[in-house]
């Protein structure tokens, strides 16, 4: 909700901008365990640190509007910052966002 509101995106629109980014995501999965710095591996989910124009460059091949693509980065992110706040690992992935973007790839 949080990210649906600094984008101005509605909260029915990110959750499909959600499942179609996460369909694209998923048939990238291999590659994101070789490239990136993969910092969460739970058994529903991985999340990886990427590159500061990553959400772009999904965004463009998706062919969503600077508002989308700013949505689900920012779900992205709150994700990673939700798992640091339940693993005492907080600091380190605020630290990191400040330098990557965050991946969350669902099983």
């Amino acid at each position: 909700m949080l990210a649906a509101a600094k984008a101005s995106v509605g909260p029915g629109r990110l959750s499909e901008l959600l499942t179609c980014v996460q369909r694209d995501l998923d048939d990238r999965f291999d590659t994101y365990r070789r490239e990136f710095e993969r910092v969460v591996d739970g058994e529903d989910r991985e999340v990886f640190l990427v590159p500061m124009d990553h959400w772009e460059t999904v965004g463009d091949r998706l062919g969503l509007d600077r508002r989308e693509i700013e949505a689900v980065a920012r779900t992205h992110a709150e994700q990673l910052r939700r798992i640091g706040s339940e693993t005492d690992r907080r600091e380190e992935f605020e630290t990191a966002l400040e330098i990557r973007e965050a991946v969350v790839v669902g099983r």
